[in-house]
């Protein structure tokens, strides 16, 4: 999903850059707090899907010695930090300016309506553009990883994608409250409605940064993967013959597209000494544990060591089978019990 997930964080970052120039341009012309909020809403989406970039550029760097599961969680780092700026920039402002124009509605002023609903029209077209970029990238991860859409917006994997999808339906939805607002002032005459519109942006981008807060939180402390995914993995375990139990099994989100799954094995100790018997001579492994006590003990430790080498090469063989059959399992670590 992490191309997708860049897919979709670009194309916001070209068009807001775009609707941020036109909406303070309208604000210059008509005055307009509400449209001077929506241009600092637009301004702030430019910035904070500028972070959501780089997380995705710094989760693709290679494990190194310092970080041998790799960087795949700095994208939730960033996307913290982007949830922040929407926070206290989106909404900080757009919320002081609202507050400033009720208590104040003399300094409130709207000249060139039509300026400000050609412009509020093409940044509506642009929006509902990048959120149908991003709805089809999340809705296409989401059918991915067997979720459906509402469980991905919550509980997926990937902040990025979720993070432009909630930003721009924002951004829809301010633009149709901006609308709503300059269009009463203009009918009303009152300067309330404007004061109002602004609020209204500023308790939605509150709504908006609170819950990415939160979604990006779950994801750095350990998120659990969704259960299809781990259910996956415990039916290769379940059907596998080698394996006779196994506990204290943990999936968590190690990025957008990877996970890793830890697992303490039970071996089956018979069909692990079958297997290793069918690749041996038999009559010779007796003959050899057929002599002196000295050649029997021998021969036990001898095949002791055997026994370990094999429960490792079954632990490799079923790490190895479980990232071929899911790919999302990109870390398993098995631990024989």
């Amino acid at each position: 999903m992490a191309s997708g997930s860049a897919k979709a964080v670009y194309a916001a970052i070209g068009a807001n850059s775009i609707i941020t120039v036109t909406k303070l341009t309208a604000f210059v012309f008509t005055g307009s707090g509400t449209m001077l909020s929506e241009g600092i809403h637009s301004f702030a989406d430019v910035l904070n899907q500028s972070l959501l970039a780089m997380g995705i550029k710094k989760a693709k760097r290679e494990p190194d010695e310092t970080h041998p599961y790799g960087y795949g969680r700095d994208s939730f780092v960033w996307a913290l930090i982007s949830a922040v700026g929407i926070f206290f920039l989106g909404c900080g402002f757009t919320l002081y300016h609202g507050v400033h124009s009720l208590m104040h509605p003399e300094d409130v002023e709207l000249t060139d309506i039509e300026i400000a609903g050609g412009v509020l029209l093409f940044s509506f077209v642009l929006e509902m553009w990048t959120l149908w970029v991003a709805y089809k990238e999340v809705k296409r991860a989401a059918e991915a990883s067997g979720m459906t859409f509402g469980e991905y917006v919550n509980d997926g994997p990937d902040p990025m994608a979720v993070a432009v999808l909630l930003e721009d339906a924002a951004a829809v939805t301010g633009v149709v409250l901006a609308s709503m607002s300059i269009g009463l002032f203009a009918m009303t005459g009152n300067p309330i409605w404007d004061a109002i519109g602004s609020l209204l942006i500023s308790l939605l981008l509150g709504a908006v940064a609170i819950f990415l807060v939160m979604k990006n939180r779950k994801a750095l402390l350990g998120q659990s993967v969704h259960i299809d995914a781990k259910q996956g993995v415990i039916d290769i375990l379940e059907n596998d013959p080698a394996v006779e139990s196994f506990h204290d099994v943990k999936a968590t989100v190690m990025s957008a597209d990877s996970f890793r799954f830890k697992a303490e094995i039970d071996f089956d100790g018979s069909q692990i000494a079958e297997t290793w018997l069918a690749k041996q001579d038999v009559e010779a492994l007796f003959a050899r544990a057929s002599g002196d006590t000295d050649a029997f003990r021998a021969f036990l430790v001898e095949y002791g060591e055997h026994m370990s080498e094999a429960i490792g090469d079954e632990i490799d063989r079923l790490e190895a089978k479980i990232q071929a059959a899911v790919p999302g399992a990109k870390h398993v670590d098995l631990e024989s019990d």
